[in-house]
């Protein structure tokens, strides 16, 4: 069974850092991404990776957040810089397999304090 598990979520204050990893052990993922929801909002992308190379950014984390993967193309990294108050959400790791599988992660809180 295909799963992936976050983790690195946490409380931390605004300007500070914090970072996300998502790893699916055992399988190699054509794209890799994160998405957050905060409360009372709706589903949004925050960043993905295809193919280990091509990345898209919401506008809202551009210059703020990078995202990578690992060699394997089965872990993948979100480095957030900067946070402010209003990236508070839970973080979901989703990840497609080569398969075209999609996977969702049991989701991470992150909150920023002003």
């Amino acid at each position: 069974q295909v799963h992936v598990v976050e983790s690195g979520g946490g409380l931390v204050q605004a300007g500070g850092p914090l970072r996300l990893s998502c790893t699916g052990p055992g399988t190699t993922f054509r794209m890799m991404g994160w998405y957050r929801q905060a409360a009372g909002q709706q589903n949004e992308l925050v960043a993905s990776i295809v193919n280990g190379v091509r990345t898209d950014y919401a506008d809202a984390v551009k210059g703020r957040f990078t995202i990578s993967t690992d060699s394997a193309k089965n872990t993948v990294y979100l480095q957030m810089n900067s946070l402010r108050p209003e990236d508070t959400a839970v973080y979901y790791c989703y990840a497609e397999t080569v398969w075209y599988k999609a996977v969702w992660g049991q989701g991470t809180q992150v909150t920023v304090s002003s």
